[in-house]
């Protein structure tokens, strides 16, 4: 009787612990790449080394005033135009087929963390997709997120860097963590956004 007690009495301890740890280890994260929820443990494997096209500071002809955003999707490149004839070069995910748009915009709102509310036709295409998502690292927008005027689509952050330099997204424009993070402190509200193919 004294053993089935110990036993009893290790088993809910088990019991316990794992209803401690499951809410934390459940979290999962979803990757917009493959259109799936994953482990984070899986997420932060591919993660280590950041993004693979190293932000830089490079010469830039374009006819545009300092503080513009460029984004040249056919390069998977976004340029901060600076003073000078030069340019802030970051690597980006853009607009998979069929996501692709072009235009001039202007950043109208910036946030930290921010939540995500999936847009109706994205919960139609990925019907487990919640409606709601609080920021955080398991956010698909990451550290930070530029919002482009009227539209649907943000420049914004991802805890997916190999995703970078790829066609991936919904239409949004994708950077590190690290990279956007960088813009949003360089960018101000009422910035020019200029998307081109």
């Amino acid at each position: 009787m004294t053993r089935l007690r110990s036993v009893t009495a290790v088993a809910l301890s088990i019991l316990l612990a794992l209803s401690i740890v499951a809410p934390v280890s459940a979290a999962r994260v979803y990757n917009s790449f493959t259109n799936t929820w994953e482990e984070p443990s899986a997420v932060a494997t591919r993660n280590k080394g950041g993004s693979p096209i190293r932000r830089e500071t490079v010469d830039y002809s374009g006819n545009y005033r300092p503080g513009t955003i460029v984004i040249e999707t056919s390069e998977r490149r976004l340029y901060l135009v600076l003073e000078d004839g030069k340019a802030l070069r970051y690597g980006v995910g853009v607009g998979r087929d069929g996501f692709r748009w072009a235009g001039t915009h202007r950043i109208t709102r910036k946030a930290e963390w921010p939540g995500w509310t999936p847009p109706p036709a994205m919960r139609k295409r990925v019907p487990d997709l919640p409606a709601y998502m609080p920021g955080g690292p398991a956010n698909p927008l990451g550290a930070r997120a530029l919002y482009i005027g009227s539209t649907l689509y943000r420049i914004h952050g991802t805890s997916e860097p190999w995703t970078i330099g790829q066609a991936v997204s919904s239409g949004c424009i994708r950077l590190t963590n690290d990279d956007v993070t960088d813009l949003y402190e360089r960018v101000r509200v009422g910035a020019t956004v200029v998307v081109k193919h």
